[in-house]
């Protein structure tokens, strides 16, 4: 009886997975442009997180190495104002302390590693300054785009745009950057202090906050849920300002992004983008 349903089980996966390759293969019958270069770039996401822990210099490295064109981090701002590069509020997920980073000092956050979370080989990486990753990168000599996400959705810390901006452009760095944010009001305080910067909208897949953010005149492209592209393949392709989807870690989802042509994808997995994108490429 218990062989003859996990038989059943897996007949329904097998169909299941067919009728998802169908979907997949008329969609992008349906969404492939005539043919021209792929210009989406490959941003990733926190470094390169499928390998390495998220947000650390050893992500950051390895992010440079399968040559991502961009790199996206998340920046937040200490009880010291030093502007630290972590993605949650609490450094209870991807370290061994506790607490919010708001409440603790550099000094502090240095104490406890944030590695060993993902793999004990890791156990010496540390929460890093973003003054620490702009070094490294210029050590590499990295020449592409660093996506900046100014983490001021839950909670605004008073003065974080001054102190980014203040960083960003006390010396030319040998890559650009950019701005992203789930708060509006951050970016028009970013763009107000550096008005030649680009400044990204954030959001997840509402249609109403996507139109506000390609017609607000301080916002210059809008980095929408990557369900967004996949349901309104048509409103994404006739928005008057550049699209970086998040998060595409599949190779149908990155197919399908590189189809669209988007202006870049932010990934997990930007070893693996590159591959396909690379393969699509070469069948133009």
């Amino acid at each position: 009886m218990v062989i003859g349903l996990s038989r059943l089980v897996n007949k329904a996966r097998r169909s299941l997975d067919r009728r998802k390759s169908n979907r997949s293969a008329r969609w992008l019958d349906k969404h492939r442009p005539a043919d021209q270069d792929i210009q989406t770039l490959i941003f990733a996401h926190r470094g390169s997180k499928c390998n390495r822990p998220e947000n650390t210099l050893a992500a950051f490295r390895e992010a440079i190495r399968v040559k991502a064109e961009g790199v996206e981090l998340d920046v937040h701002l200490t009880a010291d104002d030093e502007l630290v590069v972590i993605h949650d509020e609490k450094i209870d997920r991807t370290t061994n302390g506790k607490g919010l980073v708001r409440k603790l000092t550099l000094a502090q956050l240095k104490r406890f590693e944030a590695g060993s979370w993902f793999s004990p080989e890791y156990s010496d990486e540390r929460v890093p300054s973003l003054r620490e990753v702009l070094d490294l990168l210029n050590e590499l000599d990295f020449k592409g785009v660093l996506n900046i996400e100014v983490k001021t959705d839950h909670y605004d810390y008073p003065g974080i745009e001054e102190k980014l901006s203040q960083l960003m452009t006390a010396e030319p760095w040998d890559f650009t950057h950019l701005y992203s944010c789930f708060n509006p009001d951050t970016l028009a305080r970013l763009k107000a202090l550096e008005p030649e910067v680009e400044t990204s909208y954030l959001t997840y897949n509402r249609l109403k906050n996507i139109r506000r953010g390609a017609s607000s005149d301080f916002i210059a492209s809008i980095h929408p849920r990557k369900s967004f592209a996949f349901k309104h393949p048509e409103e994404a392709g006739i928005l008057n300002k550049p699209i970086r989807l998040w998060t595409i870690n599949s190779e149908m989802q990155m197919r399908a992004a590189f189809h669209l042509n988007v202006a870049g994808i932010i990934t997990d997995y930007p070893e693996k983008a590159r591959r396909i994108r690379e393969e699509i490429e070469r069948q133009v």
